[in-house]
């Protein structure tokens, strides 16, 4: 019996030493960066270097590329190497305990980090699942309805910058999700394709160009179409003049640690594109294999390797939104990682009330830090979808509805950087300075946002702005401005300019419908987009 005992445990011995893991293989340096700095054009695009120019980013090493001969050596060792990372400098490789222990020995080698962060941590799912059901099961009915479409837009207030022309124009949104099936073909992705936005997409799970196929997940599709979706008098996303790369990083089908490189892959590829700003709605906590399991410890934003090449994306200039997880009434409860980094803007989702939605994540991060940062609609959020309109629920939509916000905001405010808008919206949000688990800040107004920061001029050391009163209005209305007026419009609430008024400060409007409605007020040193209710 001791001897069968013996070898039992010389059996699961050999077992554990012979199984692999995903880890990441770190190198020393880049001996060839010298020829980058000479030419950086051989790895980025005139747009990426634009945008490091604008905000006063210096190149580094992380720009440079990875060594060659460095993954050519991992390769002559016997790994498959399929992933890398140039931010981060190194290789994922599958190896078990002896070959890391040897990978550690080599000259070029800096270090090896396992993914494998608390090998007991967490519980083998019972079933396959497809992790997107969920989602799949709350998509609602087919629907034309412009008018709720519309309230998920004014809840966050974003009406002003549509009006004042500020639609997406020149920025470009990386989509990092899933797959985008029927974006090639389907009506609702029309405009978008015939004015020649979509730039350009990859698969990083298979490492191909087909992003497009039908066997994808199509929960890309959906996040695009919250944005860039566009149906003549029934719908329009929130950002529907941007540009956009399309990238798949997501296996629906199951849930490996390897996907945290597809995404960072995905994100240094929209660096070398030029991207202003990158909306994920995906997150990680736990993995078909338990092993890779995260804790709630681990949600510091320095754990996870995605949260930390999320981080590295936003200090390249690119804002990087992210949701917070549709975790709330799961044992699991909080947010989920990218969107635990400090510097990643993390998006709760509420209810067209304002009330937080039952599923979205709690925060703060380990840290105590608050997130989410700030919330949008993420219940019954409508958004375009192959040849209509549809709703769903969650922070996945939540997430790009806010991302169309900022490119919106981005427009408007060139020459902020990523942290300065991310402070000024949530300084603007509902909450502000108070907070909540769930909302985070509150509730996004990107139109107090851009008042606050673009509309306000400062003249002999105090402000000068405009203030339209009585407000609501029976009948006529007067300009309160130390500035001269140089036209004054009227728009309803679908962004139609429906009159021009006199360029004076006092105009009538007893002839109006009751409603909403929206001046915009040129002066000589600015422009001003003032809602006003006609009684």
């Amino acid at each position: 019996m001791r001897k069968l005992i013996s070898f039992f445990i010389l059996l699961f011995f050999v077992f554990t030493h012979a199984q692999t893991q995903l880890v990441f293989v770190f190198f020393k340096d880049k001996p060839n960066k010298a020829a980058f700095y000479a030419n950086p054009l051989t790895e980025l695009t005139q747009k990426s270097l634009d945008r490091r120019t604008k905000y006063g980013i210096a190149l580094n090493d992380q720009d440079a590329p990875i060594e060659p001969t460095y993954i050519q050596n991992i390769a002559n060792l016997g790994f498959t190497v399929k992933d890398y990372s140039k931010w981060m400098n190194g290789v994922a490789v599958n190896a078990t305990a002896a070959q890391i222990a040897d990978l550690q020995t080599e000259p070029y080698v800096l270090s090896v980090e396992q993914f494998i962060k608390h090998p007991n941590g967490g519980k083998a799912q019972t079933k396959k699942v497809n992790k997107f059901d969920e989602f799949n099961n709350s998509l609602g009915k087919t629907t034309f309805n412009y008018g709720l479409g519309l309230s998920q837009i004014n809840q966050v207030n974003l009406r002003p910058l549509h009006i004042a022309g500020f639609t997406g124009t020149g920025v470009t949104i990386a989509v990092i999700d899933t797959g985008f099936p029927t974006v090639n073909t389907g009506s609702v992705y029309a405009r978008m394709r015939d004015n020649g936005q979509i730039k350009g997409g990859y698969n990083f799970i298979n490492k191909s160009s087909d992003i497009y196929n039908t066997s994808l997940n199509n929960h890309g599709s959906y996040c695009l179409g919250v944005i860039a979706g566009y149906v003549e008098n029934s719908f329009v996303g929130t950002a529907p003049d941007a540009d956009f790369y399309l990238y798949a990083t997501e296996d629906a089908n199951n849930e490996i640690p390897e996907e945290q490189l597809y995404w960072t892959e995905a994100a240094e590829e929209a660096d070398r594109k030029g991207v202003d700003l990158i909306t994920t709605s995906l997150g990680y906590y736990d993995f078909d294999d338990p092993r890779y399991n995260l804790l709630y410890s681990d949600m510091n934003g320095t754990t996870s390797f995605i949260a930390r090449t999320a981080q590295i994306a936003t200090e390249k200039g690119i804002f990087v939104l992210a949701a917070a997880g549709n975790e709330a009434q799961k044992p699991w409860k909080y947010i989920i990682t990218p969107a635990d980094n400090e510097k990643v803007f993390t998006i709760g989702a509420v209810t067209s009330t304002g009330g937080s939605s039952s599923f979205s994540s709690f925060g703060p991060n380990a840290l105590g830090q608050i997130k989410p940062d700030a919330s949008a609609r993420g219940t019954s959020t409508y958004m375009g979808y192959n040849n209509s309109v549809t709703t769903s629920n969650g922070t996945s939509f939540a997430t790009p509805l806010a991302a169309g916000g900022v490119a919106c905001l981005i427009e408007a405010l060139p020459n902020k950087k990523v942290d300065e808008i991310s402070n000024l919206l949530r300084q603007n949000s509902s909450l502000y300075p108070g907070s909540d688990a769930q909302k985070g800040y509150g509730i996004l107004d990107f139109g107090k946002t851009w008042n606050n920061a673009a509309l306000a001029v400062v003249e002999n050391g105090r402000k000068s702005n405009l203030e339209i009163y009585p407000n609501p209005v029976a009948k006529s209305f007067t300009i309160k401005t130390e500035e001269k007026i140089i036209s004054v419009e009227l728009y309803d609430t679908l962004g139609r300019k429906i009159q021009t008024l006199k360029n004076e400060k006092t105009n009538t409007v007893e002839h109006l419908a009751s409603g909403v409605y929206f001046l915009k007020v040129q002066t000589e040193t600015n422009e001003y987009i003032k809602k006003i209710i006609k009684k």
